[in-house]
């Protein structure tokens, strides 16, 4: 058996694991263990492979080209930071041994899935495994049992199942529309779609388009159905929230881009136009809620919302902003880890998560606090962190397309979204104390993984290896972009 596929195996592997009784007191620790296979097989496969290999697997179903190579690394890097995070960090209000079983188990299903959404060589398929991802984040988002988690799962499930079923629909409108005498039917396997798409331009294959996108759109928490997005961010579990927002946002981010590679020469246009309605609509949004929200987990899931209209307006301007994309894509993904994962602490010391009841953080949480400051840095595009070199190459890419007033529309919502964070945000961490408590306890192994994404995202914004420029040009090529 190929060992690609290893990297869903594994995850699923370990999650049957978890149905036997004597391993469910190690539940945690299986769970760092198959983290650690996972990422390092994946790196193992990428550094051998090269970035212009197309590999076929599984009689065509799967395929491991640079597209599958880059977010497949990034996922299994983010989930080994999850992992070492919960293994290390267990909540101390729920038993370690009924948390470990039930998180393991629906965790480990969650990433089979996401590994697999990544691997897909058929559009069919991408869609069934993003569904499934959807269907094991259920229990993680409701795992505390509470009424308001329970909501926040429940309308996640309707919303996200809603924006599924449409991207299915548009599917099938689109296998319905195609009429080439060559073939039965549409293919929805990669590496045949653009052959039999050619010479099919009718109004039902443009609706087509239109309702996979917009489908696709609403699962990545674009507007005009964006609301499930900062509700369940802020209910679940940092280390849940971690998983659906660096993990889960880009196997559906995948998903689109396969829908890209297939259809963006021949309905271009069309194609560009709705990705960048739909990116300015979302960034516009997520900027007047990013002003009048005072709950920091809200505003980092609002910042998600404006990221994801950042890089839906990158996909839509094309060309050489293609780069910027994959990069904004890959340093936001390390960001949101890096924040969620704090918020998740500082909400075990406060006891809130309202911005204007926490201060002094750099004096109780010295490390919590530093960590805050530079995430958010990188979360508003400060440099040296990557996502400020692929914001910097996608505003580029506008003003080299000509679009000018959408360039400028975006440094004006982009500089709202700065004042409004770091009026927030910084007065948290760099405001004196009112209360009398002392320095919180911080063990290095929950400040390793954190330690781990930060190091990644300067190493993208100061120096970056060749291997990975060449990795990330050969996606940007394969979605249009420049040579």
């Amino acid at each position: 058996m190929n060992a690609i596929l290893l990297t869903a195996l594994i995850p699923a592997a370990g999650g049957l694991l978890t149905l036997i009784p004597p391993v469910r007191a190690f539940a945690l620790q299986l769970l760092l263990l198959v983290a650690v296979a996972n990422f390092g097989l994946s790196l193992a496969l990428t550094i051998e492979t090269p970035a212009d290999a197309v590999v076929y697997l599984g009689q065509g179903y799967f395929v491991f080209d640079a597209t599958a190579q880059l977010f497949m690394t990034l996922i299994n890097a983010v989930f080994l930071g999850v992992a070492g995070f919960v293994a290390a960090h267990p909540r101390p209000d729920v038993g370690a041994r009924r948390f470990g079983r039930r998180f393991t188990g629906c965790t480990l299903a969650f990433m089979a899935a996401s590994n697999l959404a990544i691997l897909s060589n058929h559009l069919l398929m991408g869609w069934a495994f993003v569904e499934a991802t959807t269907l094991t984040a259920i229990p993680l988002i409701g795992h505390d049992g509470t009424r308001a988690a329970w909501g926040a799962a429940w309308r996640y499930l309707l919303l996200s199942t809603v924006g599924l079923s449409l991207a299915f629909l548009g599917f099938v409108v689109l296998e319905r529309s195609v009429e080439v005498s060559a073939h039965e039917g549409l293919s929805f396997f990669l590496n045949q779609l653009d052959v039999a798409n050619l010479g099919s331009q009718t109004f039902a294959h443009k609706l087509g388009i239109l309702l996979v996108l917009f489908g696709y759109g609403t699962k990545l928490g674009l507007a005009p159905m964006y609301s499930w997005l900062p509700e369940t961010y802020d209910a679940a579990r940092p280390p849940v929230t971690t998983l659906l927002a660096a993990v889960q946002f880009n196997i559906t981010f995948v998903a689109l881009f396969r829908v890209l590679q297939s259809f963006g020469a021949s309905d271009q246009e069309l194609i560009r136009a709705v990705l960048t309605a739909m990116g300015v609509a979302s960034m516009v949004i997520s900027a007047i809620n990013i002003v009048a929200t005072r709950n920091y987990k809200r505003i980092i899931a609002f910042a998600s919302i404006n990221h994801a209209g950042a890089l839906a307006i990158g996909l839509g301007v094309g060309g050489s902003a293609i780069y910027g994309v994959l990069l904004y894509a890959v340093s936001n993904a390390l960001v949101k880890a890096v924040l969620f994962l704090t918020a998740g602490q500082i909400e075990e010391r406060f006891g809130t998560k309202r911005t204007d009841e926490i201060q002094g953080l750099l004096h109780e949480m010295p490390f919590a606090g530093i960590f805050l400051m530079f995430g958010t840095f990188a979360l508003l595009g400060f440099a040296p962190f990557g996502s400020f070199i692929g914001e910097l190459v996608m505003m580029g890419g506008m003003i080299e397309a000509g679009q000018t007033i959408l360039f400028a529309a975006t440094c004006l919502i982009l500089l709202l979204v700065f004042v409004a964070t770091g009026r927030t945000m910084f007065p948290m961490i760099w405001s004196a104390s009112k209360r009398d408590a002392g320095r919180g306890s911080e063990p290095f192994v929950d400040l390793a993984p954190k330690i781990f994404f930060l190091l990644v995202l300067l190493t993208l914004g100061i120096y970056m290896p060749a291997p990975l420029n060449e990795l990330l040009g050969q996606v940007a090529l394969s979605l249009g972009g420049p040579r």
